[in-house]
């Protein structure tokens, strides 16, 4: 009888790769597994039978070359578990605000004269503190509107403006982190300044060479251009004041760490100049927007790339965010664009007739807007179109002879008509621009800037749905020297305490417009709440 033979299977010419348990034996990472395993093993053995152990190398009589690397393995490790985790420093740090919390009422009690007994005393104090955190939650939320603006006092003569960083060329962007104890600038030749708002003592950001740039993400661009330029046109400081984002005509949004002050990732996709950042509070998510007409979204935690958003007709020149996903953008084809993220939704808004220079959010329902025809625009997510215009907010006093006379038409504000100016007054329409807005958060209390060199400060009327002026903080009166400029930022202290305003000769995105006498730095402004 013929022998059966078997056909081995065919593979294609490759043979199948082995799968045996020899090769993962042979895996040094498991090999020391079951060393290890085999060792404690024999230790238990030894350790029952009542003799002592020793080690093999010391046994046999060798050497043990040990460079302290286990050691220091040792204390790394050690360090690693001591090492908070996220939720415990959380938790240490609500208890201690809650600590603050209940002494701030029991010196509240004390001043008043209260006494009762212990228990009592301690259930009204914990009462009085919910109330408190309920309170500080739905403000910083949005659903309840601080009334500040009727507390603010007019500063008198000698508390105007004070400069607190100087800067050689125009500050682009200002922002502060949540405590309001330091801000952030960024100017027109890349400085970027870390600075307490007490004392005004600043720490400059310094960027790394190009190779460690193009090592963190740095690409060189498509077509190559005439100069590289570090120019920052925008920043932001995320809510736990751990990363600060900047961007600028480099078309890449770059990502600092604020504890070390060092450059830690720089996110390319973007095909033009970088306008506008905003971080998602309470996250690490960030939102940038640029002249491509795109807004990027991008996870700092994680270092990636979210997705990318679209609507703009023309470039994107102002965003803001609050906490929940929603983005707000203004741009130069004249909309706001209100992007639902969880949706992939996006509502747009249009302004009558002029472009769109800033925004801002008042609440997740309301925000402002200024355009460059002079105009602060107030809008609701229900209506389209703005509910309530202010027109020429910041027209330039122009003292002239037809001034004097009585012939210039007059606003309800005291100004004059932008069509009213006269030449000798270096005023043509970008300098009565609304370049910048903020508003005090979950309050009612809002200020604008621009280029005629001063700051308006606005109360927003919830029953009325209405903005009226407050007073006019001139920069020219500041107590060091005259700042004045383009308005070209402002941040509003989380307290209404004060207001931050970053000025320069130069509008923030060109130089169509420029103020030779005016400086280039960053001014703070106090106020007393009645």
């Amino acid at each position: 009888m013929k022998s059966k033979t078997q056909k081995k299977p065919s593979y294609g010419g490759k043979k199948p790769r082995k799968t045996s348990r020899s090769s993962i034996s042979e895996d040094s990472f498991f090999a020391d597994k079951s060393k290890n395993k085999r060792r404690r093993f024999n230790e238990e053995e030894e350790g029952d039978d009542g003799d002592e152990i020793i080690d093999s190398d010391v046994e046999s009589g060798e050497e043990s070359f040990d460079d302290g690397s286990d050691q220091e393995e040792g204390k790394e490790e050690q360090e690693f578990e001591e090492a908070e985790t996220a939720e415990e420093k959380r938790r240490r740090i609500a208890e201690a605000y809650i600590h603050k919390i209940r002494r701030m009422t029991d010196k509240e009690r004390e001043e008043v004269g209260e006494e009762s007994e212990e228990d009592e005393r301690e259930g009204a104090r914990d009462s009085l503190v919910a109330k408190i955190l309920q309170q500080e939650q739905l403000e910083d939320s949005g659903r309840v509107r601080r009334l500040i603006s009727s507390k603010i006092i007019m500063p008198e003569s000698g508390d105007e403006f004070r400069v607190l960083v100087k800067h050689r060329q125009s500050v682009t962007a200002v922002t502060l982190l949540e405590d309001d104890s330091k801000g952030f600038s960024a100017s027109k030749d890349g400085t970027i300044f870390h600075w307490d708002v007490e004392s005004g003592q600043r720490e400059k950001y310094m960027w790394p060479a190009d190779n460690i740039l193009r090592s963190q993400g740095l690409r060189e661009p498509k077509k190559k251009p005439i100069k590289h330029s570090k120019q920052v046109l925008a920043l932001d400081v995320s809510y736990d004041g751990r990363y600060l984002a900047t961007g600028g005509l480099d078309r890449h949004v770059h990502l600092w760490d604020i504890r070390t002050r060092e450059h830690i990732q720089a996110f390319p996709g973007h095909m033009g100049p970088v306008s506008c950042l905003s971080f998602r509070r309470g996250t690490s998510e960030l939102f940038s927007g640029s002249y491509d007409r795109t807004i990027k979204i991008w996870n700092c935690e994680d270092r990636a790339y979210i997705n990318t958003l679209f609507g703009h007709q023309s470039e994107v020149l102002s965003s803001d965010c609050l906490w929940k996903e929603r983005l707000l953008t203004a741009g130069r084809d004249r909309t706001l664009n209100l992007f639902k993220v969880p949706e992939e939704t996006r509502a747009v808004f249009r302004a009558p007739a002029a472009s769109l220079e800033c925004c801002c959010y008042i609440s997740n329902d309301e925000f402002l807007s200024g355009s460059d025809d002079g105009s602060i625009e107030l809008w609701s997510v229900m209506r389209k179109k703005p509910t309530y215009i202010v027109k020429n907010a910041h027209a330039i006093l122009a003292l002239s002879q037809k001034l004097a006379n009585g012939d210039a038409v007059r606003m309800s504000n005291g100004n004059i008509e932008n069509a009213e100016h006269v030449s000798e007054t270096n005023c043509s329409s970008v300098y009565s621009w609304v370049s910048s807005v903020a508003v005090c958060r979950s309050s009612d209390l809002a200020a604008s800037g621009a280029g005629n060199g001063s700051v308006r400060l606005w109360a927003i009327e919830n029953e009325s749905k209405s903005i009226q002026p407050l007073f006019n903080l001139p920069l020219a009166r500041c107590v060091q020297f005259p700042l004045n400029g383009f308005v070209n930022s402002l941040a509003f202290a989380k307290s209404g305490r004060f207001l931050v305003a970053g000025v320069g000769q130069e509008p923030r995105l060109g130089r169509w417009g420029r103020l030779s006498d005016a400086r280039n730095g960053v001014a703070i402004q106090s106020f007393k709440l009645s």
